[in-house]
């Protein structure tokens, strides 16, 4: 009896720990920035390259999450071929040397409003890492496609300062002020698919 009960508590105890895992859907995600362009617009652009993979609690459970996602940084797009050069350049990313950006989880805990997380985790970018918050907002559901896919999705938002990573580059303009702004606005929309 004893046995028995030792049993059914160590298989309870296994599937508690069991996680749920997820992969990225890029066909229905972007990984998009945003900068401030001579002190009064913004310049947006994304990354088409990325992967990653998430662990969570359950399927609309994502304290203590696990992830990685790692960014081909020759991806980036801003819808100017001349621009994006530049960015691959020594002067921004130096995509030759540091061809990835990539992120780890270090704690996901919930936020101040329903569905929300603080996700904080160690950003790598052009060499340097850094640890960075993000706030994640989740649909707060699943659904199941068409295929019998089990999907969840998030917004994840956050500011980030580029000379933080050594992307120092800029140039004054005649009436004050910079080119390129020093913070960057992260605005990534991920949608996951749970593993079979």
């Amino acid at each position: 009896m004893k046995k028995l009960i030792l049993t059914v508590m160590t298989t309870a105890g296994v599937a508690a720990q069991a996680q749920v895992k997820w992969s990225i859907d890029n066909a229905h995600s972007k990984v998009g920035f945003s900068v401030t362009h001579m002190m009064i617009s913004e310049t947006e652009g994304y990354f088409k390259m990325y992967g990653g993979e998430v662990s969570s609690k359950s399927e609309t459970d994502f304290t203590d999450a696990a992830i990685t996602f790692t960014v081909d940084v020759n991806s980036i797009n801003t819808d100017n071929e001349q621009r994006d050069g530049h960015l691959k350049s020594p002067d921004f990313f130096d995509a030759a040397k540091h061809p990835t950006i990539s992120f780890k989880s270090v704690s996901m805990k919930p936020a101040k409003n329903t569905n929300e997380y603080e996700l904080v985790g160690e950003l790598t970018i052009k060499g340097v890492t850094k640890k960075v918050s993000l706030l994640a907002k989740g649909s707060g559901k699943t659904v199941k496609d068409p295929w019998g896919n089990i999907r969840y999705g998030f917004k994840v938002t956050g500011v980030i300062k580029r000379s933080d990573f050594g992307l120092t580059w800029n140039a004054a303009l005649e009436a004050g002020g910079v080119v390129v702004g020093d913070e960057v606005n992260i605005n990534c929309k991920v949608e996951l698919i749970k593993a079979k």
